[in-house]
């Protein structure tokens, strides 16, 4: 048997269980060992705000519309999109996956999975690495893909708005490629975090303009790139206070509601910025005939094994996969305390 934990209704947890179908010779069972929780998407799904519970996605048209039967409702079922596992049971047709084997992937907040052996091959995890990492390889990719749509280049001054998890793996992508970083939050310890992964300047949103300090800080230039990375439209509206002329502002939060704070008539307008949208559905259009969602993966993964990314300081609060409804309870009542949160399946 197999237990997933659902969103049965807004600010509630519930979970199922589920019968284990037998293994087609092609296919593996995973038992999973970690997964992480969104602090964006999900929780979107937990308050009741996404897009998806009150409109319906019209996928040949890529346009929200009104309906009376909107694309998803409760019980929300798809949570879940970084997980890392340890496979208990091939089939008889699987030859190059050992029992044993660690691999990384999407399948939700369950304590099994079945998935095909085209699936899991790809995602295998390397060698000595330590299991944890996996949970890393849908965040990781989001913040790589946002670093591609920031087109940075070396030498560039690149400001980063939001130090959630997010926000610090994109800092630290950003350093790692040669910019000097400038971080943005309202809150010193995060600062402080990023400061320690090598951020070159931190700024504290609160006290103060930041995008008046990063042009102070540029001789008047402003920032190469802005990467606007915590969801708030008043923080897009900094990071584009902050661009230097005809620069690139990234929006990679996933925003709520109306645009509070958003005064596209000044700076933007004046400045001619360039406005991106990053979203993980969908990589950089010029990078498209050789960059995919799996090599983005894949490449979260590998730098981390090759030593140039070692993410598993963001990890601030684990707790047992039984807990899970009192995570996402904690990430949603006191923000500031999590970073990432990981449910972990130990004795499931």
């Amino acid at each position: 048997m197999s237990t997933l934990f659902v969103f049965d209704a807004p600010y509630s947890g519930a979970f199922q269980t589920l019968s284990d179908p037998p293994l087609q010779p092609d296919e593996v069972r995973i038992q999973t060992l970690y997964s992480g929780i969104s602090a964006g998407t999900e929780l979107t799904y937990w308050r009741g705000t996404n897009p998806y519970l009150t409109r319906r996605w019209d996928a040949d048209r890529r346009l929200f519309v009104d309906s009376a039967e909107p694309s998803f409702s409760y019980p929300v079922l798809n949570l879940g999109y970084e997980e890392v596992g340890q496979v208990v049971e091939v089939g008889a047709a699987v030859s190059d996956i050992p029992v044993g084997a660690h691999l990384f992937g999407t399948w939700g907040h369950r304590t099994h999975h079945v998935a095909k052996v085209d699936y899991a091959r790809p995602r295998l995890m390397p060698a000595g690495l330590d299991p944890l990492c996996g949970i890393f390889s849908h965040l990781g990719a989001i913040a790589l893909n946002g670093v591609h749509d920031a087109a940075i280049r070396l030498g560039d001054t690149v400001a980063i708005f939001g130090l959630g998890a997010l926000g610090q793996i994109v800092a630290l992508m950003a350093k790692r490629s040669g910019a000097k970083v400038i971080a943005v939050d309202l809150l010193d310890s995060r600062l402080e975090m990023a400061q320690r992964l090598g951020a070159d300047v931190v700024l504290n949103a609160g006290q103060g303009s930041a995008a008046e300090a990063i042009k102070d800080l540029t001789g008047g230039l402003g920032a190469d790139v802005c990467i606007e990375v915590s969801g708030s439209t008043i923080a897009l509206n900094e990071a584009i206070r902050a661009a230097a002329y005809s620069a690139r502002v990234v929006a990679m939060g996933f925003f709520q509601g109306e645009a509070k704070g958003l005064t596209l008539g000044a700076e933007f307008h004046h400045n001619r910025i360039n406005l991106v949208c990053s979203q993980i559905s969908g990589v950089s259009p010029e990078l498209s005939y050789r960059w995919t969602k799996l090599r983005l993966w894949q490449s979260a993964i590998r730098l981390q094994a090759d030593g140039v990314l070692d993410l598993r300081a963001l990890i601030t609060h684990r707790a047992p996969f039984a807990d899970a409804e009192s995570m996402y309870r904690l990430i949603d009542e006191r923000p500031n305390e999590v970073l990432l949160a990981v449910l972990e399946f130990g004795g499931v």
